[in-house]
């Protein structure tokens, strides 16, 4: 396929499309002009899609980067897509659309993303039902079942736009963050929780000090990944995703983020006990993904010892927003973070 086809092409559409096969081909056609500004989430910057497309975590059959234009060629809206061939990692899907974990899907974006927007020109309908209608046609040509948008923020612009162009979201999973602006210290941030949680967090740094926990900060280039990967992994089947994070294109992918990675290590007496890989944009401190050995010695959390650093790790860096990722609401509640619900627009074909 060449570098970019032209996917809307239909006499009198004021909005044309174009599909492109790699990222760095759609950079080169103007991705950056849409996606390029400050607010941008890393998931849709250079580095991580090229990370992924080269070293994809999921199954999947195929990657597209569309690009909507005006007629005169300005890139105004862009979408990344993907051809799943298990549409139903993490388990939400089912319950909203039996028998779709069976299928293939076309979904944007990629499940490792917890926060998919429609980037661009969002509030013109015209821009929205172009990419939604070569959304469609995608999924028909490659012959998936499903198709359509998850992780999207019942709150925020892409919302809004879905259910301007006459779509509902049915809610799939919450996802976690906070507003850290303001704050210097962790200690800033303890005192901003209520007295049991910030008693419990405090309690749980003293008993993991007692039990021999170290915690350092490296780069994907100086962590043992595949130990990581491995434990992030068995992490990830303790709720039902196991093989989300597969050893070998792990290391690869987190390799190829290059700085935009920071990599947490909480060991005991040499063994490791957590990990953390976190990400970071110009605006946000992603706790991308972690690991955890439950069975240690002592009476500490290695998981609160952990979200303990990456918040420190957060407000050292200088990014006013947590994202704290999806899963373990009830820790996650209780320690500052607001649920920010996510819905799934998934259609079949």
């Amino acid at each position: 396929m060449p570098a970019g086809v032209r996917y809307s092409a239909i006499m009198g559409r004021t909005i044309v499309v174009d599909h492109y096969d790699d990222p760095r081909a759609a950079s080169r056609a103007g991705w950056d002009a849409v996606a390029g500004n400050g607010d941008t989430p890393i998931f849709y910057q250079d580095g991580y899609l090229s990370a992924y497309h080269d070293a994809p975590l999921a199954p999947l059959e195929r990657l597209g980067y569309l690009v909507a234009r005006e007629p005169a060629g300005r890139p105004v809206a862009v979408l990344p897509v993907a051809l799943h061939r298990f549409a139903d990692p993490i388990g939400g899907l089912r319950r909203l659309h039996p028998g779709i974990e069976r299928d293939s899907a076309l979904l944007s974006h990629v499940w490792h993303c917890y926060d998919t927007r429609l980037l661009g020109a969002v509030t013109r309908t015209d821009v929205v039902t172009e990419l939604l209608d070569t959304l469609r046609r995608l999924a028909d040509d490659w012959r998936a079942r499903w198709y359509g948008l998850v992780n999207v923020d019942s709150t925020g612009p892409t919302a809004a736009a879905l259910t301007a162009v006459g779509l509902t979201g049915r809610h799939l999973v919450d996802r976690y963050s906070t507003d850290l602006t303001g704050l210097t210290s962790y200690e800033d941030y303890l005192a901003r929780l209520a007295p049991r949680p910030r008693a419990n967090l405090r309690r749980n740094e003293r008993r993991a000090a007692d039990a021999g926990f170290v915690c350092d900060v490296t780069t994907p280039d100086g962590a043992d990944l595949v130990e990581i990967a491995e434990l992030c992994d068995r992490t990830a089947a303790r709720f039902g995703n196991a093989g989300f994070y597969p050893t070998a294109t792990f290391t690869r992918f987190v390799t190829a983020l290059g700085p935009a990675a920071h990599v947490l290590r909480i060991r005991q007496r040499g063994t490791l006990v957590a990990a953390g890989v976190c990400l970071t944009d110009q605006r946000r401190f992603h706790t991308w993904t972690c690991g955890v050995e439950y069975r240690v010695d002592g009476n500490a959390s290695p998981y609160a010892a952990l979200f303990t650093e990456s918040v420190r790790l957060a407000l050292r860096l200088g990014r006013p927003i947590l994202e704290g990722g999806r899963s373990n609401d009830v820790f996650k509640r209780r320690h500052g973070l607001t649920a920010r619900r996510l819905d799934a627009y998934v259609m079949r074909l």
